[in-house]
């Protein structure tokens, strides 16, 4: 290899390689699955084309790439980076240039290998690169720390958490027509699109000089982190088939850069730099700041390979959650019973028809606070009980459903408040922008920044939880707050420390009340990100209540989160026909099932299909939750009007089960593979009783004939 090796570490079954720089500056960082060790191949050095030969001799040769560096940062008053990359990055900054290497070292204690890169200027800048592995973990884990050890105050303007070089180590030139960008894109119940690009589409390839630099800069400013995307990139060497991918913990404003001036490719991210974020940071002398984490994994395989070995390394968190949770109870929420006006009476009628089915949780969502006759809009603030839907309060309406052997919930919108309310007018504690409340539509935010604020609502919300006997919250966010705030050098770092205040302020919720199974809902999916799903039990995959494309968006959240993380709504109407029951029974499979609609008035007919559904779904709960999905099938373009079909297929010590659905247009038969190692048979099946599907196993595959449009089901097999 024409590289010099820093130091090479075997992690489970990836390689990690750092590259030394040159003269000791920052080194770079590679990532290679171990049974592809042998492919690498020996890089050119300089550019070869004919153009290059018909420069002048002094300009030659032109080299053909440089070492990426493993972090990215730039400190206001260095030179910013050339090659007319203003305005789309500020990678490969002076600052970066400035650091040379002080230290590289490495720890092992017991199952945790530690990886430390010290890099230091001659002006006192400190960045420590951390690098991480679990055996065991399918990835490895990276954070940046910036520490300022000079005599003077510094401003940063950006830092990445990772930086990722050397795409591809399989091809010697600029490797033309091999590599693809795969992102999710997110709108609001559209979660989750995948989308794959080439290199040549983005129009990232190398400039014929490589003097000008080519960036795919995205990412997301505001609260809600998955309003746009999702905090992820894959890059693919179709050519070689393998895959590297990252995936930021980011709970507000961040980014991602697909980069490129030479023949390689570089991925990096991190939070949102003051051209996409607003955001700069001044360190004063002995302070730090660390980079949000990123998780990256590399494999020889397929897209959905990467996308589970990263939701895999959100399992620890998601184990620690309260002792219920492991059974992974069904939920309802009666959101979609009321619209937003729940009584005593409606929920305990639900509770009585929920006897002995499985659900666990019952849910009262928004519209249990007082408000004006002529808002849609609960008090938000001040959260008053209403005494007409609930005249004894809502601990009685807890203690009722205890009694019959639920566990309560409660909807809360805790970060805001409404106009209307008193809260609204605290402005002293709510954030502000240009010197002035910061309002979005009907909604003003509480600065979490404000110790106030805590003890606020901590008399508000968990003191309420507590005294009414609550033992499920759903926490929701609607809006979001844009580019940031007052109250710190920029609004990109007054938004990052108000939602550092959110989540300790969250945090605060668990240690009080450690067995509260909490749900993160921000207007569907728009919190879907590691650091927010760390800290609840489950999310709300989306907002889509009663939409065809149901299945297609749960299918999708898979990729950004644990399935066994993920609350998939499945609404029932008396007017639905047990064709589309079954249709939206099925799709709940898909994660974690929340039943809600009109189940009060369902037929016997419908009421022993949605029971038959809830007791195969506490059969196959251990497999949701410990199995990778795998997906298959054609939906078309539109989500709203999808044509064709999808199966998600889920496998676990021997038993597993496959999630069908058909759409416009849909084939006469299909074909779902299965796991080649395992001779399967039918053991269970959801389906339709009014209207025959038919389903065998041939080998290692599923033969399915579902027989019409719009149709959905489950099928159980065990080996």
């Amino acid at each position: 290899m024409n590289n010099k090796e820093l130091a090479r570490y075997e992690l489970g079954d990836t390689v990690a390689i750092y590259l030394s720089g040159e003269n000791n500056g920052a080194p770079g960082l590679i990532m290679v699955p171990r049974s592809r060790l042998k492919d690498r191949v020996e890089w050119r050095e300089n550019l070869e084309e004919d153009c290059i030969g018909q420069l002048p001799e002094t300009w030659l040769p032109m080299p053909a790439r440089e070492i990426d560096p493993l972090a990215h940062l730039h400190i206001r008053g260095d030179a910013r980076p050339g090659g007319f990359s203003q305005g789309r990055s500020l990678r490969n900054s002076r600052s970066i240039k400035k650091l040379r290497l002080e230290d590289h070292s490495v720890t092992r204690d017991g199952m945790n290998t530690v990886i430390k890169t010290r890099l230091n200027s001659d002006r006192g800048c400190c960045v420590i690169h951390k690098l991480s592995h679990t055996e065991g973990e399918m990835g490895v884990r990276i954070k940046t720390f910036l520490r300022n050890e000079s005599d003077q105050p510094i401003t940063v303007e950006m830092l990445s958490a990772f930086s990722l070089g050397a795409i591809t180590p399989f091809d010697r030139g600029d490797a033309s027509e091999r590599l693809f960008a795969h992102r999710l894109r997110s709108a609001w119940s559209a979660e989750g699109r995948h989308e794959c690009q080439s290199i040549e589409e983005l129009q990232l390839e190398r400039s014929w000089s490589g003097t000008g630099v080519s960036c795919e800069r995205f990412g997301q400013t505001g609260s809600m982190p998955v309003n746009g995307w999702f905090p992820f990139i894959g890059i693919e060497d179709r050519a070689a088939g393998v895959f590297w991918g990252a995936q930021i913990e980011a709970p507000g404003s961040w980014q991602i850069e697909i980069y490129r001036r030479d023949d390689q490719l570089s991925i990096s991210g991190g939070l949102a730099d003051r051209e996409v974020g607003h955001w700069w940071k001044t360190l004063d002398p002995g302070m730090e700041i660390a980079s949000p984490e990123a998780r990256l994994a590399s494999v020889s395989g397929s897209f959905d390979e990467l996308t589970n070995r990263l939701t895999s390394m959100q399992r620890p968190a998601a184990l620690v959650q309260p002792s219920i949770e492991r059974d992974m109870p069904i939920v309802f929420n009666e959101w979609c019973v009321s619209w937003g006006n729940p009584t005593h009476e409606t929920l305990l009628a639900v509770a009585d028809k929920l006897a002995n089915s499985g659900a666990r949780y019952i849910v009262i969502d928004d519209g249990w606070a007082g408000r004006d006759s002529d808002v849609l809009t609960q008090q938000n603030g001040d959260w008053e009980v209403d005494r007409e839907a609930f005249p004894d309060g809502l601990s009685a309406t807890c203690s009722a459903l205890r009694e019959r052997g639920f566990i309560p919930g409660i909807w809360f919108e805790h970060e805001v408040v409404n106009a209307g309310t008193e809260a609204f007018d605290e402005t002293a504690h709510q954030l502000h922008l240009d010197g002035v409340p910061l309002q979005v539509g009907s909604r003003r935010f509480w600065d979490f920044r404000d110790p106030w604020v805590h003890d606020y609502l901590s008399r508000k919300l968990i003191a309420f939880l507590r005294d009414n006997g609550f033992g499920y919250l759903k926490i929701d966010y609607n809006e979001t707050i844009g580019l940031g705030c007052d109250g710190s050098e920029s609004p990109g770092e007054g938004l990052r420390q108000h939602l550092e205040g959110v989540q300790t302020f969250l945090t605060k919720i668990r240690n009080e009340l450690p067995e509260l199974v909490i749900e993160n809902c921000s207007s569907g999916g728009h919190r879907l990100e590691p650091s927010f799903q760390a800290l609840t039990a489950m999310g709300c995959f989306s907002d889509a209540h009663e939409t065809p494309e149901i299945p297609i968006v749960a299918a999708n959240v898979h990729r950004a989160i644990l399935p066994r993380q993920s609350q998939v709504w499945a609404v029932l109407r008396k007017q639905d026909s047990t064709q589309r029951i079954c249709y939206s029974l099925a799709a709940g499979f898909l994660g974690r099932l929340c039943l809600s609609g009109q189940i009060l008035d369902l037929s016997e007919v419908q009421w022993t299909l949605t029971r038959q559904a809830l007791d195969l779904y506490q059969e196959l709960s251990p497999i949701i939750a410990n199995s990778d999905f795998r997906r298959f099938g054609e939906w078309g373009k539109s989500y709203r009007h999808p044509s064709g079909w999808q199966a998600v297929v889920a496998h676990y010590e021997g038993e597993a089960f496959v999630v069908w659905h058909t759409f416009e247009n849909a084939p006469a038969e299909v074909s779902v593979p299965l796991a080649q190692e395992r001779q399967y048979r039918i053991k269970h099946e959801l389906a339709d009783p009014a209207s025959a599907s038919t389903a065998f196993v041939d080998g290692a595959r599923l033969e399915l004939r579902p027989g019409s449009d719009w149709r959905g089901g489950v099928i159980s097999l065990t080996s």
